[in-house]
């Protein structure tokens, strides 16, 4: 018995190695991760300090080099139609881009948050009067919300972020009272409620801080969506209008010249399409690394 016993604490500490190792692998955020993480970062910063790089103004008209092709003296990635300087435009456009991309979804899970909360954990009433919001709210098409706040409200940045935000709400809504109901009856929540601590503390100490990690991947789906649909409305001209700078816009002013200054449309839409797939890229591992994780621990 004792030769054979005797191999197995070796055997034991062998796979306990290999699941540390396991542990360790996954808890790496590896190269894609990073690669997206310093695009992103790049861009981000770049697009903040655009007014202080030296770069002609977005709106700045050169005479002398209309349609110059990239590499140009004094104008890196060339220059559009009007002889407006393409990186400017671009760097300034990330602005109106990144800008709406973080804050229609910032709006969107701001209110579907508090109705989640609230229909996850208050059930009853509280869950049939906002069930029944979210489906009349999803029965409108998104895009005649845009429509309608274009029209009404003119193409501004504000009024974008806001349309945008409120077609997050729905799906945040019902992710949040999801994660809701299946915390409501656990056992540490339970115990709080036995303590006496009121519903407020209850869902803001118990609650959301275990439903915050869904909702960040939910958030890292939603800022390319928003880049996107930004992007489609200025190529619309239903978003921010001229002579701000926008992506869509950008797209939009060379599709006429698209067979000989190439160079005006394809930049942007380059830039457009690696800050989105980089979005999804580190949203996809942020998701796996860590919501992923914290429930597989729960």
């Amino acid at each position: 018995m004792a030769d054979v016993a005797a191999p197995m604490p070796a055997a034991v500490e062998d796979r306990h190695a290999e699941a540390i190792a396991a542990h360790r692998r996954r808890r790496r955020l590896g190269p894609m991760f990073w690669i997206p993480a310093a695009w992103l970062v790049v861009l981000i910063l770049a697009a903040a300090a655009a007014p202080w790089l030296g770069l002609a103004p977005p709106d700045e008209i050169d005479w002398m080099a209309i349609q110059a092709p990239p590499g140009v003296e004094n104008h890196i990635l060339g220059t559009d139609v009007l002889g407006r300087d393409i990186l400017s435009r671009v760097l300034h456009g990330a602005r109106v881009s990144l800008t709406v991309g973080f804050a229609a979804p910032a709006i969107g899970v701001g209110i579907g948050l508090a109705l989640g909360l609230a229909a996850g954990y208050f059930r009853g009433w509280v869950d049939e009067v906002v069930g029944i919001l979210i489906d009349a709210w999803l029965a409108i098409p998104g895009l005649a919300v845009l429509l309608l706040f274009s029209a009404v409200f003119g193409g501004s940045l504000s009024m974008v972020c806001l349309s945008l935000g409120l077609l997050f709400i729905p799906a945040a809504a019902r992710i949040t009272r999801a994660q809701t109901l299946s915390y409501a009856n656990r056992e540490f929540v339970l115990a709080a409620r036995a303590m006496g601590a009121s519903d407020a503390r209850i869902l803001l100490r118990e609650v959301l801080p275990n439903i915050v990690w869904p909702l960040m991947a939910f958030v890292m789906i939603d800022i390319p969506i928003a880049i996107v649909v930004e992007g489609a409305l200025s190529f619309l001209g239903l978003s921010v209008k001229a002579p701000t700078p926008s992506w869509g816009g950008m797209i939009a002013e060379g599709r006429e010249h698209i067979e000989d200054s190439s160079w005006i449309s394809l930049i942007p839409t380059a830039v457009m399409f690696v800050t989105v797939l980089s979005f999804n890229l580190a949203g996809d591992v942020i998701r796996r690394r860590f919501a992923d994780t914290r429930e597989a621990a729960l």
